[in-house]
């Protein structure tokens, strides 16, 4: 199986290397292009350095990890030269299967992989049009960087909040959490990040291995009248609004994006 990467972005650079190491797939059978090829000069050691017409011509499976704006002209390009019993898969949540058969015609996966495939834990969603029978293939491929969950195409944009843009929510959430910590106690930011890091992976983990609810986690950890139980009682109080919002504003931006991508084709 031939493996091409179009693009070597943030995403495509992150595929290639993840590809190379934890699929275990060989200098001749991963291949890559890049518009600007001199950015590809770390990537000949592990990949083929390719044009996008003879990458599409030789793949099995040609990822393309373009910016929206690119898409269309990238899948103009190789429509005419790609392995016709190639998988395309589009990293561009935002473009419909439909929109993409309007100038290529092949069968298509969207996949939107999480940035902690970083560390082989993404939680990376897939899904496919109606032509692809064997979802096998890119399934085995991608449980090379973590779990792979198959969502209808509409449920991918809510699918993204939750694993892709999650990290970035996460993030957040946690840093507002540390810098109002920082305002109660002399103890240094560094080691503040450091405890509650450590804390909430760990507390993931016991979760998951303990199949443990959230509502578990507060009920061991909330004692009746004591002090966790007050903070808990604040969170429980003041964010489902704050919660609500975020979903509100994404979901709306996700749709206005959509929207764009649509127009551009």
């Amino acid at each position: 199986m031939r493996v091409g990467i179009i693009g070597y972005g943030s995403m495509g650079k992150m595929l290639l290397w993840k590809f190379s190491e934890a699929a275990k797939i060989g200098r001749q059978d991963l291949l890559v292009s890049n518009r600007t090829e001199a950015k590809l000069e770390e990537a000949s050691k592990i990949a083929q350095i390719v044009s996008n017409k003879e990458l599409a011509s030789s793949s099995d499976i040609v990822f393309v990890c373009v910016r929206p704006v690119d898409l269309k002209s990238v899948l103009e390009e190789i429509r005419d030269t790609i392995n016709p019993d190639a998988l395309l898969v589009s990293l561009n949540g935002s473009v419909s299967f439909g929109t993409i058969r309007k100038v290529i015609d092949v069968k298509t996966a969207k996949v939107i992989p999480s940035l902690t495939a970083e560390i082989g834990r993404s939680q990376t969603l897939v899904c496919f049009d109606e032509r692809v029978n064997d979802k096998s293939v890119l399934k085995d491929l991608l449980s090379s960087i973590g779990d792979v969950i198959e969502l209808p195409e509409e449920e991918m944009g809510m699918g993204s909040e939750l694993v892709s843009c999650m990290p970035g929510f996460i993030a957040s959430i946690f840093d507002v959490i540390c810098r109002a910590a920082e305002g109660h106690t002399s103890i240094p930011k560094e080691q503040i990040v450091k405890m509650v890091l450590s804390t909430m992976s760990a507390t993931g983990d016991l979760m998951l291995q303990k199949e443990m609810t959230f509502e578990n986690v507060v009920t061991r950890v909330a004692t009746k009248g004591g002090i966790t139980e007050e903070g808990t009682k604040v969170v429980y109080e003041g964010f489902p609004e704050t919660a609500d919002l975020l979903f509100e504003k994404t979901l709306e931006k996700r749709r206005l994006t959509t929207e764009i991508a649509e127009k551009s084709f």
